[in-house]
């Protein structure tokens, strides 16, 4: 009997510093997904769209056609250079205005 009690005991104590890490995780991620969509509703304000996935993704989209236009025109491809600049520029003033 004493040692059916032993692993009982041993059982509870290790399913119960299982529960603390999940609790303790579940919060961390619980933070990091509140401070994300804060983030998110934060910039969206600030240039005038809707949160949505896509507005997302399309300012991602128009923010790398920017990079691009500035890689070719740091490699001196001024004509390449134009046309992503411009393209980008169309997007993202498309979706801020």
């Amino acid at each position: 009997m004493r040692v059916e009690g032993f692993f009982e005991s041993l059982g509870e104590a290790f399913g119960s510093f299982i529960r603390f890490i999940v609790d303790a995780l579940s919060g961390v991620i619980s933070m990091l997904g509140g401070a994300v969509a804060s983030f998110i509703d934060g910039m969206s304000g600030a240039l005038g769209v809707t949160p949505s996935l896509l507005s997302i993704a399309v300012l991602l989209l128009g923010l790398i056609l920017l990079y691009s236009a500035v890689r070719s025109f740091m490699r001196g491809s001024i004509i390449g250079g134009l046309i992503w600049l411009f393209l980008g520029l169309w997007l993202l003033s498309g979706l801020i205005h």
